[in-house]
């Protein structure tokens, strides 16, 4: 691929994740009964992001934090030519009643939104379920599925690839569209 196009980087990306956390407090107050669940792989450094920036505005407030694995729960999980490998669930809570926020970096066809609302059910019965993503490829979706909270909406062509890149792992915080043509 080639080196792809910068769309989002810096300040305006900070800015993009205080104005997510905002967003949070505004409908959530003090988190009362809230999880926030990142889904793995890519949801991961983002809900860490948003928990650590949320920690800080707000450090008397109390919510859990989890990880959750879709890899057997996807629908395409048998059509790989190799055989997959799951990453680690973290979820020492349960789920029911509460307040559920999925956290994911880039909603792109929702088959991977739709495979976490399937393994979540495995922790119990949440309240509600709500979706924040970084990144909506809002053209691309196979199924009937849509954010609550949006960073960025990018709209693409199915061959193009958005990629998420974290200051902890990458070096810097921006979002890169790859064009596949």
């Amino acid at each position: 691929m080639a080196r792809g196009k910068v769309i989002l980087e810096g300040a305006r990306f900070e800015l993009t994740i205080e104005r997510l956390c905002r967003e949070l407090i505004e409908n959530y107050g003090e988190f009362k009964d809230t999880c926030f669940v990142g889904i793995q792989q890519n949801g991961i450094p983002l809900s860490e992001r948003l928990s650590g920036r949320l920690k800080k505005l707000l450090p008397q407030v109390q919510f859990e934090v989890g990880k959750l694995d879709v890899t057997f729960y996807r629908d395409d999980f048998r059509q790989r030519d190799r055989a997959l490998t799951g990453n680690a669930t973290v979820m020492d809570f349960l789920v029911e009643n509460k307040n559920i926020i999925l956290i994911d970096d880039v909603l792109y066809t929702g088959r991977t939104i739709h495979a976490a609302m399937a393994a979540l059910q495995d922790f119990g019965r949440p309240a509600r379920v709500e979706l924040l993503t970084l990144i909506d490829r809002r053209f691309n979706r196979h199924l009937p599925i849509q954010a609550d909270y949006i960073g960025m909406s990018v709209d693409s062509l199915d061959e193009a690839y958005v990629k998420v890149e974290w200051k902890e792992t990458d070096g810097a915080d921006r979002i890169r569209l790859y064009s596949k043509l």
